[in-house]
């Protein structure tokens, strides 16, 4: 029996990237998995004036200081800061499996239920490299305003599905491919799937889920060139 509606009409299912309790629509208490039931969720911080912010001031800045800064919102932070570096050319080369690394690591966690990922005391003490990471959010930032529609909600994200494809994004990072934009796409739906988070936007998820499913046909069709790659970096590390 449909409960709490008109006779004969049937609920939609509820979208998987989108938190459950808040699916159907606003109510009076809602839960994220950031926050405690019975909370109404409050709308989310403008994350991105706050970074510039940091990243402004004179001196060095940790990334223990930005987590700090980030409080609930530290995954999207960690995945954007994570993703950033392996857009830049140059840098994508040495970082991208590190960077794919870490993010499978977080991903996990924010699949796992994990409140608050951990992260090693002596990596928050390392300082940021604010110009390289600047430009390249400034660049990045550019690039998301085209997906910043005019009335487009935002709303709690599944932290579960947004975890998981950030673990399997990460992976992706990590291959060493010997592809055009082997590095560079999968950072760049990094990137977007961290906005999300930061933003709670459902749209951009479902885009970077969209991506993610396009990056993994990609790689698979060419599966051959990555298995010759991983098979050289063996024997690079055996001999």
């Amino acid at each position: 029996m449909n409960e709490g509606g008109p006779p004969g009409r049937i609920a939609p299912p509820a979208s998987p990237l989108v938190h459950p309790h808040v699916a159907s629509g606003p109510s009076p208490a809602t839960t994220s998995d950031f926050g405690h039931a019975g909370r109404v969720s409050p709308a989310p911080k403008p994350f991105f004036e706050t970074l510039h912010a940091l990243l402004d001031m004179e001196g060095e800045i940790t990334l223990g200081e930005l987590l700090d800064a980030a409080g609930e919102q530290t995954y999207g932070l960690l995945t954007l800061l994570l993703s950033l570096p392996n857009l830049i050319p140059g840098l994508n080369i040495g970082l991208a499996p590190v960077g794919g690394i870490g993010l499978m690591a977080l991903g996990a966690q924010l699949a796992w239920g994990e409140s608050h990922p951990w992260v090693p005391r002596r990596v928050q003490t390392q300082p940021i490299h604010k110009g390289r990471i600047k430009d390249a959010l400034a660049k990045f930032e550019f690039q998301l305003n085209r997906f910043r529609w005019r009335g487009a909600e935002q709303r709690p994200l599944n932290h579960r599905w947004m975890g998981a494809l950030i673990a399997w994004t990460g992976f992706l990072l990590a291959l060493p491919v010997p592809l055009p934009f082997g590095n560079q796409l999968p950072a760049a739906i990094l990137c977007l799937l961290g906005a999300a988070l930061l933003e709670e936007r459902p749209a951009w998820a479902w885009i970077g889920a969209a991506g993610t499913f396009g990056n993994t046909l990609y790689f698979a069709s060419s599966f051959g060139l990555i298995l010759r790659a991983f098979t050289k970096a063996f024997h690079a590390l055996v001999h």
